[in-house]
């Protein structure tokens, strides 16, 4: 079974928030499944952040390293790098673990968009 265009396009570029090839891998090429990924990502992503915003230390370390996870399972490579960077940024000042979490926002937005537009394409 092959794949509809949309879900065949190339967005494995530097600036892509996900990594299709990555992704397509992952699901075994299976459109339906690639769908589901992503729909379940797109609605952890948004909750794992909301979450972490005010969270205590130990709190945010644990979601930044799911959805480090998460991210990773999906080809969201800058995702799972800022989410890495929270991770770290837990055990330090405040103001850094702050910092994190608004990097880590940005990307799951990045992200979240592309994932928006797939689903309204596919």
């Amino acid at each position: 079974m092959t794949a509809p265009a949309v879900l065949m396009r190339d967005f494995t570029s530097d600036s892509a928030a996900i990594d299709r090839g990555h992704l397509a891998r992952m699901t075994f090429g299976d459109p339906s499944l690639e769908r589901e990924v992503l729909e379940l990502f797109d609605r952890q992503a948004a909750m794992l952040v909301e979450r972490m915003r005010g969270g205590e230390p130990a709190t945010v370390a644990s979601l930044a390293h799911t959805l480090k996870g998460s991210a990773a399972g999906i080809g969201a490579s800058h995702v799972a790098r800022t989410a890495d960077a929270a991770e770290i940024a837990a055990g330090r000042t405040a103001a850094e673990c702050s910092l994190a979490i608004d990097r880590l926002a940005q990307a799951v937005d990045e992200a979240r968009s592309l994932i928006a537009q797939l689903l309204r394409e596919g």
